[in-house]
């Protein structure tokens, strides 16, 4: 079992939200299969349960464009250009709310980007090191993207990286294993749900 520190750690949430899961939303229109990603949800509810519980700061993230989709990907191919047509995870829409679920309190902080890793291009560091924190539990979707993106650039940044195995979740089984195993192997440590409720809980 890996001992996952609670002092000076966040729990880093990324992009649970509603277009990631609900088959009406852009995604799903344009034939992705979004059934598989919901088996990030109750995961993420517990870590985030047990974060308020421990104290431990929780932080959200969203996957946006600007109005007009004007920072989106310059490159351009045809699924590109179906994404932009039906202004997929564009700015003001219902689809980029965070799921009510994991409904973010007041006093958390939600980080908009429009790339990948939570750190491009955003407030992610400024607010990490305002609060002193050294350490992060990360979940969310999709394994593959999002949070190996997040976890590659918290290992290149010395931060403590734990992703967690059982509140992650990518769109084949393949992809969220070989995704695991290269955190795993070089930028943080792949920790169960139970790791982290153990090792908070005192």
């Amino acid at each position: 079992m890996v001992t996952v520190p609670k002092n000076d750690t966040a729990l880093l949430v990324i992009d649970m939200q509603r277009a990631f899961f609900d088959e009406s939303c852009s995604l799903g229109q344009l034939g992705a299969d979004v059934a598989p990603l919901r088996a990030a949800i109750p995961g993420c509810v517990k870590l985030v349960t047990a974060a308020r519980a421990a104290q431990v700061p929780v932080i959200f993230t969203r996957y946006v464009y600007l109005p007009g989709m004007a920072d989106f990907a310059a490159r351009r191919d045809e699924r590109a250009k179906a994404r932009i047509a039906v202004n997929s995870l564009g700015a003001d829409t219902q689809e980029i709310e965070i799921i009510p679920e994991l409904a973010p309190l007041p006093h958390e902080v939600v980080i908009d980007k429009a790339r990948p890793s939570a750190f491009y291009a955003t407030r992610l560091e400024p607010v990490l090191t305002g609060q002193g924190i050294r350490n992060l539990v990360i979940c969310g979707v999709t394994t593959n993207i999002c949070v190996e993106g997040t976890a590659r650039d918290a290992g290149q940044r010395d931060y403590g990286t734990y992703v967690v195995r059982d509140a992650v979740a990518e769109f084949s089984p393949e992809r969220n294993h070989y995704s695991l195993v290269t955190i795993d192997w070089m930028f943080g440590e792949v920790v169960t749900l139970y790791d982290v409720e153990t090792g908070w809980a005192g």
